[in-house]
């Protein structure tokens, strides 16, 4: 097993963080939240000499999941993710693409397996454990690697803000409650991507970000 390693590829109007988690070694991984604009991500994995495994998705909002379905068929993978809760969410992307007036061609999802607090999910040695961390959308989840002190939280959480919460399934006190009961006990030591923007540590979120403090 070698080294866990990390590259973002931008996608679509909304610029979120489509991730590709890979190990540098045998170059196994996989992408988290394919949003659209697939051929970029094909692109990158194919230049980067990456196999990507899986698809795992964090929530079913159209810019993290627009694109698992074309995704899943390029690649020939499963879909992983997120909590049955968003299932909801993920039938009606396209109608989110029009509440939205995104112009993309993007398609409902349905995902190979769901996850629930406590699963694990892996690649190329690289355990991942599975928290629910509802409020941003009811079924969210984060991707945690103890041993690499590293997670991926989607949008429950960016440096110096947290996820909106005025979109439907949206729970202010829940998602509060997700960061400050499941993803601030890890540590200040974590080191995190998000959906969108930089990542961080959740120790300099614990005592800066405003929203937390």
């Amino acid at each position: 097993m070698g080294r866990l390693n990390a590259g973002i590829v931008p996608v679509t109007a909304f610029q979120q963080n489509c991730t590709i988690l890979f190990d540098m070694d045998d170059k196994t991984g996989v992408v988290i939240d394919p949003g659209g604009d697939v051929d970029r991500i094909l692109e990158a994995l194919e230049q980067n000499g990456i196999k990507a495994g899986a698809i795992w998705l964090t929530h079913g909002h159209i810019d993290h999941a627009g694109g698992a379905m074309e995704l899943k068929e390029a690649l020939g993978v499963d879909i992983i993710g997120p909590h049955e809760a968003d299932r909801q969410l993920l039938e009606n992307i396209e109608n989110q693409a029009r509440m939205f007036g995104v112009g993309d061609a993007v398609r409902n999802c349905t995902p190979d397996r769901c996850l629930v607090e406590g699963d694990r999910v892996s690649f190329g040695g690289h355990e991942f454990e599975v928290l629910h961390c509802p409020g941003h959308a009811p079924g969210h989840v984060v991707f945690y690697n103890r041993a690499a002190k590293f997670a991926h939280v989607g949008d429950v959480l960016f440096r110096g803000s947290i996820g909106r919460t005025d979109l439907p399934g949206g729970d202010h006190a829940a998602l509060i409650r997700s960061i400050k009961e499941k993803l601030l006990p890890l540590g200040d030591d974590i080191g995190f991507i998000c959906g969108h923007g930089p990542g961080g540590q959740f120790g300099e979120e614990r005592r800066s970000n405003p929203f937390l403090v």
